[in-house]
């Protein structure tokens, strides 16, 4: 493995580029990384198709499967001898953080909030991942892969930043689910959307061989794929859903799953309502000992909406006040501090407009 000649961004972080990717490194652990690689590293791998497939990986520390998965594609073409069906552009992120096994390191920027768009571009890893575009771009990707794990009890499904037929197309190699979102920003698929095709997968649970084996067959049917179809997704092939809100817990609020007392006690299952189609009323948890405490509510969408109007709060109960279907609620508390505690969301047709639910 040779290192290409790189340069820290002008802001001290550096990406480290290979032209290859060695056969050893195949049977790494995602947490064991930082003893094979010198930081962020991206790796260009030869394939028959020249305009590259580009994936990220680990762009948090503790999502395994993305880096399983790309293993299992790659050992499975070294050993039958058989080059890639497309060039592979593969980045590998925040080996700092999967040493920890954590999401990101209390000294960093999330890395999938540090791509262009981001709302801290003065941060050392949004000056990183300009310089990745730059690369990227001058490569003309045919499409872009985003992998990751979430913390709750969710199907797999795919996520992208535009309703394009060729992003759909993308996204349904991987599940008939799809939610089309625009906030947070400064994420990767958004990034990417601006030059080719792009999705980001959710594939539940990190530490799955299941999740593993699906996201490797999703990257080797887009490698093998020669160019998108010219006939629309069938309507009757996507499940299609848009973010309306993110649901935030107050930093200064405490918060509990039970019967421990806290500012918000939320039910002790709360992740087994995610990909519901959920009635008003329906009950999160309740208000601790100050009943003027709220949820931070904000728009996740570019739905006309009054964010606040999503939950009740009557008798000291949080209720979702109107019908929506959540996704990623999770019981993890670095989760809720570092991300939120899940989005609510509604069915919307190919034209991005909601679809009322009877």
């Amino acid at each position: 493995m040779s290192e290409s000649a790189g340069r820290k961004s002008n802001y001290g972080l550096r990406l480290h580029r290979f032209d290859d990717l060695p056969g050893q490194i195949l049977d790494v652990a995602a947490r064991e990384l930082w003893q094979h690689l010198p930081g962020p590293s991206l790796f260009e791998i030869a394939g028959r198709e020249h305009r590259p497939l580009f994936v990220s990986v680990l762009l948090h520390g503790n999502e395994d499967t993305g880096w399983s998965a790309l293993q299992n594609v790659l050992r499975r073409h070294r050993q039958s001898g058989h080059p890639l069906a497309r060039r592979l552009l593969l980045f590998v992120g925040n080996i700092a953080a999967a040493k920890e096994n954590v999401r990101t390191l209390d000294t960093q920027s999330d890395y999938n909030r540090s791509w262009p768009g981001t709302r801290y571009p003065e941060a050392p890893e949004a000056g990183m991942m300009r310089e990745l575009i730059e690369i990227v771009a001058a490569e003309r990707p045919f499409a872009s892969i985003d992998i990751h794990n979430n913390t709750g009890n969710n199907p797999h499904y795919a996520c992208v930043n535009r309703l394009e037929e060729n992003y759909l197309h993308l996204a349904r190699l991987f599940s008939r689910t799809v939610v089309f979102f625009t906030r947070p920003v400064g994420v990767q698929s958004a990034a990417m959307a601006r030059l080719c095709p792009a999705v980001t997968v959710e594939c539940g649970l990190p530490g799955s061989d299941a999740a593993a084996v699906h996201a490797a067959e999703f990257v080797e049917a887009a490698l093998a794929l020669k160019a998108f179809p010219e006939h629309p997704v069938p309507d009757h092939d996507l499940d299609l859903l848009q973010t309306a809100v993110i649901l935030r817990v107050p930093p200064d609020a405490s918060f509990s799953y039970g019967d421990t007392d806290a500012d918000f006690r939320f039910i002790e299952d709360l992740d087994r309502l995610n990909f519901s189609e959920l009635p008003p009323g329906t009950r999160f948890g309740e208000l601790g000992g100050n009943k003027d405490r709220r949820l931070a509510v904000v728009p996740g969408g570019e739905f006309d909406i009054e964010p606040d109007g999503y939950i009740a709060y009557s008798g000291g109960e949080i209720r979702l006040a109107q019908g929506a279907i959540p996704a990623m609620l999770t019981r993890d508390p670095r989760a809720v501090r570092l991300d939120c505690l899940g989005y609510l969301m509604h069915r919307i047709d190919r034209a991005g407009r909601r679809i009322e639910t009877p």
